[in-house]
């Protein structure tokens, strides 16, 4: 098995080399795309099993971030949602034969830290205002900006190496025990490689709730009565 560190482009767009990774990123955000207008252009009130079982996974999302940030989940449910089944999807994307799990990869590792990184300077500046989330830094003294700082780029960091060390992980042993034991012995651990993308997946979507919370701030009783007031305005 080849490097993860060492890419070769399948082909050019133009000059940009277009790597393995990215075709399989491109096939899975064209599947979830095509998935969802699919499931959602003929929704009803009442639900057949697969609405029912979207209902399911839209109120779960909600249930996490209400509970981890306190606030509506409605500004947060499409990014946090898309993050978990990119994730889920890309993770699972190891049983098809020939295929390696973009996450596998430290560049989609990466890109998907750098997104949610990017998501909590938004919503962070959108919730406090740019000079109430750069106070935020100096807490709770300002001889803490540098360890806040640090924080940043610790947490963003280890985002990338949770999700690739334990995806690669299972990728390595399903091919060594595969090559050594023939098609049907490593069908558990497929199994298993199933629950842990699973977990790895629901571990990053809730990181990422926790750091877009943090930043956000709590709601005052203030903010909670404007946001009830719009959520019932007509």
């Amino acid at each position: 098995m080849d490097s993860p560190l060492t890419l070769d482009p399948l082909f050019h767009l133009g000059p940009v080399p277009i790597t393995e990774p990215v075709l399989v990123t491109w096939a899975i955000l064209l599947l979830l795309a095509l998935g969802t207008w699919l499931a959602t252009r003929r929704l009803s009130l009442t639900p057949g099993k697969l609405q029912t079982v979207l209902e399911l996974l839209v109120t779960t999302i909600d249930a996490q971030v209400r509970d981890t940030m306190q606030r509506d989940p409605a500004r947060f449910r499409a990014l946090i949602g898309t993050i978990f089944l990119f994730v889920l999807v890309a993770n699972w994307s190891s049983l098809v034969p020939g295929v390696e799990p973009p996450t596998a990869r430290l560049e989609t590792d990466a890109a998907l830290a750098l997104i949610v990184f990017a998501a909590t300077v938004w919503y962070g500046i959108a919730a406090q205002g740019l000079r109430g989330y750069l106070a935020t830094f100096a807490e709770p003294s300002w001889v803490m900006i540098p360890l806040n700082l640090v924080e940043q780029i610790t947490r963003t960091f280890s985002l990338i190496v949770r999700l690739f060390g334990n995806v690669m992980s299972g990728v390595f042993i399903i091919a060594i025990v595969l090559s050594l034991a023939g098609l049907l012995v490593p069908i558990p651990l497929m199994a298993l490689d199933l629950l842990t993308g699973a977990v790895q997946a629901y571990i990053f979507a809730v990181l990422a709730t926790v750091f877009i919370g943090a930043a956000v701030g709590e709601q005052t009783p203030a903010n909670s009565v404007s946001s009830a007031a719009k959520e019932t305005r007509p």
